[in-house]
Formats: C-alpha cells, structure tokens, sequence
C-alpha cells in the first residue's frame, strides 16, 4: 500500500457563470520515502492539488489516503490535529514569524502536539542540524538571509517528523545558487531521512531532481519521467 494514494480526485471552482476545473479525476500514488515533483503552467492546479494532499483543502470528488487515513472524511477538529502530527508545508515566501527567532518559529508545529519542553527542544535541535542552521538558532528573520530563512521554513516543515512534506515552490524567490543549495538540501532530506516529498515546481531544472515527474495539464495528471540514479 503507498503511503499517498489519490483516487479520482476532481476539484472545481465556480467563477461568475463558469465552472473551472482545475483537478479532474486525479490519481497518483506516492510511496513511502519517495520525492515526487508536480510541474504546470500558472493556474493547472497544482497547488490545488497540493492543498487537497496537505489537507488545506478538500476535493469535491475521490478520496485521499494518507498511510491508511482518509483525510477527506475527517471532521474540522480532527483533521487539523492530523494535519499538525502528519503534515509539513515547506512555503515559497518562507511565512516565518518576523518577531520570532529560527528556533521559535520551528518549534510552532510542536506547540500543537503533546511534547514536553525537553522533547521539543531536542527535535528542534535535530532539525535545525539537519538544515546546518544551528548557529542561527537566536536570529531573527531579518537577521537571515533568504537562503537561511528558507533552510528555517524546511526545518519547520520537518521538525514533527510528518509522514509527508509537501513544498510549494521552494525555490521560487530565491537566486539560482541559493536554489541549487536548497533543491541540495531537499533531496539530502529525502534520502538521508527518508523523508517523502512532494514539490511543486515551475522549473523544469528543479523538477530533475526528484524521482519520479508529473505534469498537470487540462486537469489531467501525465507522468513527465523517471529519475536516472
């Protein structure tokens, strides 16, 4: 069984007297310690679609099973507590709080799990390590450097241990070289964690990296290719 299974799912969107269609009967599975890239052109739907797997939003049609759990099903109350112990949302424009330090701003997801004072610190440790951003720990966001704020936004993003971690253009406003070092980051996370990572991406560089390529285009989802290891 994967560990993401996406079942027919379809999404519409009413706009004056049309009907917009962004997912139609969408359906991808995603294992277990897999980074899967979705790439498209402005408004296919791919942060839709992104939103529907993180549980931000629910599909009008199919269902959406996360390790066994059918997210679509839950009531409001029970689905964000899922979310919090399940979910990481890796943002293109960082969203950290600008009067909180790094190490704050990651231990927010762990405030909503029942963890001691100790236990956080300890995975706030290990992710701001993961990110080789421990030195920065007592900065603020206007302290950092976008490349820096970004490494901090990954270790919010992973610091709970989530099942899935789904990022939404993570490189989009940052400089190429800083690009390359966070698409680095990423698939280090990936492989020495196993951690599994679904990325949306309007650059068709940045997709390569992952191991498996989808397109969404017309509402339709086309696998783009295979990673050569």
């Amino acid at each position: 069984m994967a560990l993401v299974e996406i079942k027919n799912v379809t999404k519409h969107y009413h706009k004056g007297g049309e009907t917009i269609k962004p997912l139609d009967g969408v359906s991808l599975d995603i294992e277990k310690g897999e980074f899967v890239s979705l790439m498209g052109s402005s408004g296919t739907g791919k942060s839709t679609l992104l939103n529907v797997i993180a549980s931000i939003d629910r599909p009008d049609e199919g269902s959406v099973k996360i390790d066994g759990v059918e997210i679509s099903h839950l009531s409001r109350t029970r689905l964000a507590n899922w979310r919090a112990a399940n979910i990481g949302y890796i943002f293109q424009t960082h969203n950290l709080i600008p009067v909180l330090t790094a190490y704050e701003n990651i231990e927010m997801p762990l405030l909503l799990l029942p963890l001691s004072r100790a236990e956080r610190r300890k995975r706030i440790e290990v992710a701001l390590a993961a990110v080789d951003l421990l030195d920065r720990a007592d900065h603020y966001p206007r302290q950092m450097s976008g490349g820096q704020e970004q490494r901090a936004g990954i270790a919010r993003a992973i610091v709970a241990n989530p099942k899935v971690v789904v990022a939404d253009e993570p490189t989009g406003d940052l400089d190429p070289v800083t690009s390359d070092q966070i698409l680095s980051l990423l698939k280090r996370l990936n492989q020495e964690l196993d951690t599994t990572l679904l990325m949306v991406t309007h650059d068709s560089e940045a997709s390569m990296i992952a191991d498996r390529r989808f397109k969404l285009v017309n509402g339709k989802l086309v696998e783009e290719g295979v990673a050569v290891s």
